[in-house]
């Protein structure tokens, strides 16, 4: 088993036991920056915590990779990183993203 493969699925752990998720499929768009120019992808989550979010997104993203996460119902933005990287589906990759600053209002839902 790699050391990456090892990282992500301790961090997918982590991610899974770190408290209150809500079942939500919440449209997102990701923007990132690479060679000087930005580029977005829109995805979706499958469900949404206080400190992130697993979502699906058409890009496949490493892990430790930071992203601007935005979400625009409530045009929230919160830098994100890639803790935990699933399979490819149809729709796109399974991401585990994990907020740096988490805020109680970026999903716009009350977590109890």
């Amino acid at each position: 088993m790699s050391v990456i493969k090892e990282a992500s699925e301790g961090a997918r752990a982590q991610y899974i036991r770190s408290g209150v998720r809500l079942n939500s499929r919440v449209r997102i768009v990701v923007e990132w920056t690479e060679k000087g120019a930005t580029h977005t992808v829109e995805g979706y989550t499958m469900d949404v915590s206080p400190k992130g979010c697993l979502a699906i997104v058409p890009q496949g993203f490493g892990v430790g990779q930071k992203l601007r996460l935005k979400n625009p119902v409530n045009g929230a933005v919160a830098v994100a990183n890639i803790i935990w990287r699933g399979h490819e589906g149809r729709s796109g990759w399974e991401l585990g993203l994990q907020l740096e600053s988490p805020g109680e209002d970026f999903w716009g839902v009350e977590f109890w």
